[in-house]
């Protein structure tokens, strides 16, 4: 599958955007999507998953209550809507797919995923 994000930019602290990342190339339904981050001189970190079935989300701490996960099939289209944005937010935001599912520790792991889309940078001023 190909994947193809977009929707960064830069936007204040306490401001939203959201991410899509648009797929192709084979069934979407039967894929888990995830949003992964990296901030300049830091590792690639796991941020938001959702599951194939759509049944199960999953959040890192730092984004729990103001991020959330969606998925529309028919539009190939994983989101991630971020509202009240931090500088700490600031990072390149890439989104990775992997048919099917696993555990949670499967799903939040770079090393599960072997579809990767190209990044989209987000900028958090203060």
């Amino acid at each position: 599958v190909q994947l193809q994000a977009s929707g960064g930019g830069l936007v204040q602290a306490g401001g939203s955007l959201r991410l899509s990342c648009a797929a192709s190339g084979r069934t979407f339904s039967n894929y888990t999507l995830t949003w992964f981050r990296q901030a300049p001189g830091y590792v690639r970190i796991f941020v938001a998953s959702i599951t194939y079935s759509g049944g199960d989300t999953y959040y890192a701490d730092s984004v729990k209550g103001r991020f959330t996960i969606s998925r529309d099939n028919p539009k190939n289209t994983v989101y991630l809507q971020m509202n009240n944005l931090k500088p700490e937010d600031t990072a390149i935001y890439y989104c990775a797919a992997r048919a099917f599912g696993g555990t949670a520790d499967q799903v939040t792991a770079k090393r599960f995923y072997n579809n990767w889309g190209q990044g989209t940078l987000v900028t958090v001023s203060s």
